[in-house]
This record gives structure tokens, sequence and C-alpha cells, in this order.
């Protein structure tokens, strides 16, 4: 049985440079400072601004740290195809061919470009490093990356299965690695990142072997406002009888389903619906849960064994009745309800002596982009 211990984060290297990291999402941007592995500075916003107010935003922000050097500036990058795969260090051709690619995840690519072009004007004299989500599965087996589909239409357009939440996908399973005391290449491990956006991952060995969304971030578990997977045939038969444009359904999908959806558009986050009481958040609680457990079952089988079950993300490491309510459905799996509700640092839920321990891990995108900025630039092996 895995040995589960506590701890904080370790630092990231010997070295000591500054990194700006900036993670634009559909609508926030977060900026944060790191040194060795250490917030330095941090800020949010629930808004993403315009590319003009970005240079304003970065130079107030920036100011208020007047001793510190920036070395480098790390960009998440949600979706960047087939022409980046992995942390890449910016220039005007790479951003031309992501920009190739951004109809892929249009609420997060375009807001990402436009950040990197005004970063890179505010700071034109250090390298900048796109660090794509897509990454930590650029491996995923041959049989759990292609879609059944024509052969012409894989081959001409590129569809396979990228899978996401990469950066918080790397930082969770250095810390899960961590906590139960093994290395990480020795560790059969279904992840889930559930947040505004969701998904789940298994991991053998240190490798991503399966993961919950695919060729976009809109595959997979119920979301915020996203749908998640639906039936295609039901999608074409919305297309067609003039019953919907192609316009009104890329919005429904990515913007009033999911758990605003399902809750009669009450709310898209779970503290609300916990708290509501009324049918409709019920029901989206019940979807949600069934949908996140389900897919923990199904990327299990890509394993030998299941050595923990880690949860991150905003509703992962802050959400104590999803997490309940999730283990209560795995049961076959081994998992047991979590022992443990709201825990103050990373580390296990479940009881000492669990069969197989249920960890959360805060997310730290910010971290593992600092961490794989310095990577790109050879500062880290």
């Amino acid at each position: 049985m895995p040995r589960v211990t506590g701890g904080t984060p370790e630092t990231m290297g010997t070295t000591d440079p500054a990194v700006l990291t900036v993670n634009a999402g559909s609508s926030s941007l977060q900026l944060h400072l790191v040194r060795n592995g250490r917030v330095l500075r941090a800020e949010q916003s629930e808004k993403s601004p315009d590319p003009a107010g970005v240079e304003r935003t970065l130079s107030d922000f920036l100011d208020a740290e007047p001793g510190c050097e920036v070395v480098a500036a790390g960009h998440r990058l949600v979706h960047g195809g087939d022409a980046v795969r992995q942390p890449t260090v910016v220039d005007d051709a790479v951003l031309a061919a992501v920009r190739e690619h951004a109809d892929l995840a249009p609420l997060h690519v375009p807001p990402a470009l436009a950040l990197v072009e005004a970063c890179r004007r505010r700071l034109p004299d250090i390298p900048h490093v796109l660090c794509p989500d897509t990454a930590f599965h650029a491996g995923l087996p041959e049989r759990a990356a292609t879609y059944a589909l024509p052969p012409e239409w894989r081959s001409r357009y590129g569809l396979r299965r990228y899978g996401f939440h990469g950066l918080s996908y790397a930082w969770t399973l250095r810390r899960a690695a961590e906590l139960l005391g093994r290395p990480a290449g020795a560790l059969h491990l279904v992840l889930t990142h559930l947040g505004g956006g969701a998904s789940v991952c298994a991991v053998r060995e240190g490798r991503s072997v399966d993961t919950s969304m695919g060729f976009t971030p809109l595959e997979g578990v119920p979301m915020s406002k996203r749908s998640g997977s639906v039936d295609p045939g039901m999608l074409l038969w919305l297309l067609s009888g003039s019953r919907l444009s192609l316009e009104e359904l890329r919005d429904g999908l990515e913007h009033r389903s999911g758990l605003l959806g399902l809750s009669d558009g009450r709310s898209g986050d779970t503290r609300d619906l916990v708290s509501a009481g009324d049918h409709a958040s019920a029901l989206a609680l019940e979807v949600f849960v069934h949908r996140v457990s389900r897919e923990i079952a199904a990327a299990a089988t890509s394993l030998d064994r299941l050595d923990a079950l880690v949860f991150t993300g905003e509703i992962g490491w802050d959400q104590p009745e999803v997490r309940e309510a999730v283990c209560r459905r795995l049961a076959l799996l081994g998992v047991e309800p979590p022992a443990l509700a709201d825990p103050e640092a990373d580390g296990a839920v479940s009881r000492p002596d669990a069969a197989v321990p249920v960890l959360v891990v805060r997310p730290r995108e910010e971290l593992q982009l600092a961490r794989d900025t310095l990577g790109a630039l050879g500062d880290i092996p």
C-alpha cells in the first residue's frame, strides 16, 4: 500500500531567476512572478483585458517589484495544434503557426496570443515561451489518440486526441509522487482536474496514457458552461432542418451548457449549486458527479493497478461535497469516501490505511509554467 506523507512544494532548481507567468483564460487573466518555485507576486482578474490594457497592467504589476529582474516570460497556451506540442520559444513564425490553429480553442487561444504580443512589446529583451496544455499528453498511445473516423479525414485535417490541462497534470503528478514517497515513473494514477474546465487523465509510469478531453477542450465531462461529450448524431440533427445555425450551436455548447445549462441557468459554480437546494441544481451536481466518476472508472482500465486517485483544480481542491460524491461511486475500484473534508495543504483525504489513497493537490499552474519555461531555455534538465 502506498505511503502518504505531507509536505510543501519543493523548489524547482538551484538557479535564482525570476519568471513572469501569464495565464490567459477565456475570461480571466493571471499574472505571477516566480523565483525558485515560490510566488513573489500574483494578480488575478476575472476579466481578460484588451491588449492595450494589458501593457498598462503589466507595467503596474512589474513596477510593484522594483528589485526583481525578470529573465523570461512563460505563457500558457491551451491548444497549439501540431504547431506547438512542447514548450517553445516564441518568434514571429511560431505565433503565425499557432494562429492558424486558433479556431481549435476559440475561447482560449485568441486572447492568449494577444497577450503574448502585448507582453513582447512590454518586455522585448527577454525570451517568451509558449507552454501548451497539450504537451503532457504528447505521447498518448495510438489507441488512445486515434478517433474512429475515415482515414482521409484524420490525415487531411490532423484529427486526433490531444488532451488538455497538461500544466495542471504535470504539477499534480510531481506533487503526488512526493506525497506518496515514490518516483513518478513507478506510479499508476488517475488524476482529475475539476474546475471551470474539467477532465480526467490516466497516468502510467509517469506518462499520460488516456484522457477525457480530445481534439478540443469541449470533449469529456460536463464543465461550468461547456457541454462535454454529447451524441454527435444529435448535433447533426440540430444543424439540419434549420433548427440551429452553426453559431447558435457553438454558443450553446460553449457558453450555455454544462452545469449552467443543467441548473436551468442558475449557476455554473458548484458552490452555488450545493447551497441552492432546488431540483435543477441537484440534478446538475448529480449529472456532473456521474460523468466524472464514469470517466475515472474508464481511465482506470488503462492501468494495471490504481496507486492513488488525485483531485486538483478549483473544485477538486476546494469542494469536499463533490469529492465525496465522486468517491462514493467508485467502490468497485477500491476507493472509499474521503475521511478528511478540508485539507490545509496538499495530501491525503482518505484514511491512513485506505487501499487506494485519495489525494488532493492545490492547482499551481503558475509554478509548472515557470518550470517549463526555464526547461525550454535549458535552465532545468
